[in-house]
């Protein structure tokens, strides 16, 4: 089992006032278990692949449940020697 990076964009998005669609997208993160990293354009968050799949799962859920319109998700193999 290895360990991922998870890049997540949630929209509308308003610089410097984060939503409630966002804000519930990060707390779903966190409710799984890892730690949101919270950047400008985006939010990262690292973990082993089990934790980062259900966070996936449940950011999509929270975010579009509170008034997402658009939600991207990239997931990067953090494993040494990944491409």
């Amino acid at each position: 089992m290895g360990k991922v990076r998870l890049e997540f964009t949630v929209e509308p998005f308003t610089d410097g006032a984060p939503g409630p669609h966002v804000r519930a997208a990060i707390d779903a993160v966190t409710a799984a278990g890892l730690t949101a990293d919270i950047g400008p354009f985006g939010t990262t968050a690292d973990g082993p692949e089990p934790e980062a799949f259900a966070a996936v799962r449940a950011l999509l859920a929270a975010a579009f449940a509170h008034g997402a319109t658009r939600v991207s998700v990239q997931v990067t193999d953090l494993a040494e020697g990944a491409p």
